[in-house]
C-alpha cells in the first residue's frame, strides 16, 4: 500500500505543477468578496424608480455604504427566458460588455405589472405562467412558475459590485481627498489587489481600481447541477464548499490532474440544473476569469413538535445556491426556464446560436500527435495505416511544422516540399490539418507579426502598448480577437494562396 501511494504521487506530480497556477486564496477578487461579504452589507431596490417601458423594467438597487445607485434591467425574452443586467447607473467610463456572443437581436416579451405585496414588484411575462417577484428590502427576486418558486436570487445578499474609480493619484478635488484619506491601508491594498495583483514576476494593475461583480442563485429542490466546462471533473457539479471553486479561466495545462477544478483549455459560463419534472438553466455572459462556488443543502426531514401532530413530520425540499464571481464587467445573466433538458437547449441555442453542420471529412478517423518530425515521418505514418489496413480520413502536424513556431509557415528542411507531402494524402482522399496558435512571435521581419503590428491588431497593456508573454515561439504578442476585423484578418491568413505566399516569404 505504501508504495502504491507513492507511486500514485509522483504521477500526479508529473501531471501538474499546481504552484504555477492561481488557486482561490491566491485571486484577489475572491478573497476581496469573502472578506466584506461577511459584513453583510445589504442591497435594496428603489421600487418607486420603476419604468416599465417595452423592452424592459428598469429600477435602482443601493446599498448603504456606497450610497452610490446600480441600475438594474429586467427583460423577458421569446421562449421563456429572463435576462437579468445590472450596471452602474453612471460609470466612471463603460464597463466591459461582451460583444459578438448573442446571435441576433433578440426577441423581446413586454413585461406587465401584476399586483403584489407591499414593497415588491411583480413582472409578468408572456401568458403570465412564468414571474419574476422583486423584493425591495433587501433586494431579492424570487423566479416563479405555475405559483411555484424555482430560482431565487440574491436571497443570500451576495450582490457584490465594485464600481469603478480615480486613481489616487488623481484625486484632485478636496472631496476626492477626503475620499481617498478613507481608503484602505497600503497593506491591506496590497493584500487585496485593489490597484496593482501580483503573482509570482507578474503585475497586474488595475488603472481604475478593482471591478468585480457576484451574485447568488438559489435552485429550489435541485440536487443534480451540470455544465461550465471545461474541467476535469466528474460530469455531476460537486459542492465547493470544502475546497476550491470551479475556476473559468483558460490554461494550457497539457498535463492536468484529474478530479480538479483548475479551469483547462477553455471557460463556458453555462450552468444546468435538473431535478424530476424541471429542469433550468444560467447563462452567465462575462468573458473575465469567473469562479463559481456551489453548495447543495439534500432534503431532510425534522420534526416541528411545536406545531402540531399535523405538521410533525415535513420534508424539507432540497436546494443548491450558485455562487457566480467576475473579476471585472457587469451582471448580464439569462435565466432559462425549460422546463424539459430539450426546451433548455432549445433556449440556449437561441441565444448564441447551434453548431455549423460538420464536413463529411471531419467525423472519420484523425490521426494527431505531438509530433511529427518532418515529412518521412508523416509518409512513413501514412503507410503504416496501409499496411495494417486501418482506415483514416485526417493526418495532424502541430506546431513543430513552422518555422520556428512562426505560424503560417513551413520549416524548410523538415518540410522541403509541403504541396507534394500533400498530394500524397489527396491521392488516398486523406486530408492534412496543420496546427496554429493565436500568439505571434515577436519577429519584425515575420510577415504576419509585422502586418498585425501595422493594424494594432494586438492586445494592449495598461500603458497603451503592445502586451508581450512568453509562449512556445518565445517572446510574443497576442490577437485580440474581440475585434471583428482582427477575426476577419486572421480568418483570410487560412487561404491556401495566402498561406502559400507566407512560405514563399521565407525563402
Amino acid at each position: 500500500m505504501e508504495s502504491a501511494e507513492k507511486e500514485e504521487i509522483s504521477v500526479e506530480d508529473e501531471a501538474v505543477d499546481k504552484s504555477i497556477f492561481k488557486d482561490c486564496s491566491k485571486i484577489a477578487f475572491y478573497r476581496r468578496q469573502k472578506q466584506l461579504l461577511s459584513k453583510k452589507s445589504t442591497y435594496q431596490a428603489l421600487l418607486d424608480s420603476v419604468t416599465i417601458g417595452k423592452d424592459s423594467a428598469r429600477f435602482q438597487i443601493i446599498n448603504e455604504p456606497a450610497k452610490v445607485p446600480l441600475l438594474a434591467e429586467v427583460c423577458g425574452i421569446e421562449g421563456n427566458i429572463f435576462r437579468l443586467k445590472i450596471n452602474e447607473e453612471i460609470p466612471l467610463k463603460p464597463r466591459y460588455e461582451v460583444p459578438d456572443v448573442l446571435t441576433s437581436k433578440l426577441t423581446t416579451v413586454r413585461l406587465t405589472s401584476c399586483p403584489g405585496d407591499t414593497g415588491s414588484l411583480v413582472l409578468a411575462s408572456g401568458k403570465g405562467d412564468l414571474k419574476c417577484h422583486i423584493m425591495a428590502n433587501p433586494f431579492k427576486v424570487d423566479l416563479v412558475s405555475e405559483e411555484e418558486v424555482v430560482m431565487s436570487i440574491n436571497s443570500l445578499g451576495q450582490l457584490y459590485f465594485e464600481q469603478l474609480q480615480i486613481p489616487p493619484k488623481q484625486r484632485t478635488t478636496k472631496k476626492n481627498e477626503e475620499d481617498a484619506s478613507t481608503d484602505t491601508t497600503q497593506e491591506n491594498q496590497e493584500e487585496l489587489g485593489l490597484w496593482e495583483e501580483k503573482f509570482e514576476n507578474f503585475v497586474d494593475v488595475k488603472v481604475n481600481g478593482p471591478a468585480s461583480i457576484g451574485l447568488d442563485f438559489s435552485l429550489h429542490g435541485f440536487e443534480h447541477l451540470y455544465g461550465i466546462p471545461q474541467h476535469a471533473e466528474s460530469h455531476q457539479l460537486k459542492n465547493t464548499s470544502d475546497g476550491d471553486a470551479y475556476r473559468l479561466y483558460n490554461l494550457d495545462v497539457y498535463g492536468y490532474k484529474i478530479h480538479d477544478k483548475m479551469g483547462i483549455y477553455g471557460s463556458v459560463p453555462y450552468l444546468l440544473a435538473h431535478k424530476l419534472g424541471r429542469t433550468l438553466g444560467i447563462f452567465w455572459l462575462n468573458a473575465s476569469e469567473t469562479l463559481v462556488e456551489i453548495k447543495t443543502e439534500p432534503a431532510v426531514k425534522y420534526t416541528l413538535t411545536q406545531m402540531g401532530p399535523v405538521a410533525a413530520k415535513q420534508k424539507v425540499g432540497s436546494r443548491t445556491d450558485v455562487h457566480w464571481m467576475s473579476e471585472s464587467g457587469i451582471i448580464d445573466v439569462f435565466l432559462l426556464t425549460g422546463p424539459t433538458p430539450s426546451d433548455v437547449f432549445k433556449q440556449y441555442s437561441y441565444l448564441t446560436g447551434t453548431q455549423a453542420m460538420p464536413p463529411l471529412f471531419s467525423l472519420g478517423y484523425h490521426q494527431c500527435r505531438w509530433n511529427y518530425e518532418d515529412e518521412q515521418d508523416v509518409k512513413a505514418v501514412d503507410a503504416g495505416f496501409d499496411e495494417h489496413n486501418i482506415p483514416y480520413d485526417v493526418m495532424w502536424l502541430d506546431i513543430e511544422h513552422t518555422e520556428g513556431k512562426r505560424y503560417f509557415t513551413w520549416d524548410k528542411k523538415r518540410f522541403p516540399n509541403p504541396k507534394r507531402m500533400q498530394d500524397l494524402l489527396r491521392s488516398k482522399k486523406r486530408k492534412l490539418v496543420v496546427i496554429s496558435d493565436p500568439h505571434i512571435k515577436i519577429d519584425p521581419n515575420y510577415s504576419v507579426y509585422a502586418k498585425a503590428k501595422e493594424q494594432g491588431f494586438f492586445v494592449r497593456n495598461h500603458e497603451g502598448g503592445d502586451f508581450e508573454g512568453v509562449c512556445w515561439p518565445g517572446l510574443s504578442s497576442y490577437l485580440d480577437f474581440t475585434n471583428p476585423k482582427v477575426r476577419e484578418w486572421y480568418s483570410s491568413l487560412f487561404t491556401f494562396s495566402v498561406y502559400q505566399e507566407f512560405y514563399h516569404d521565407q525563402d
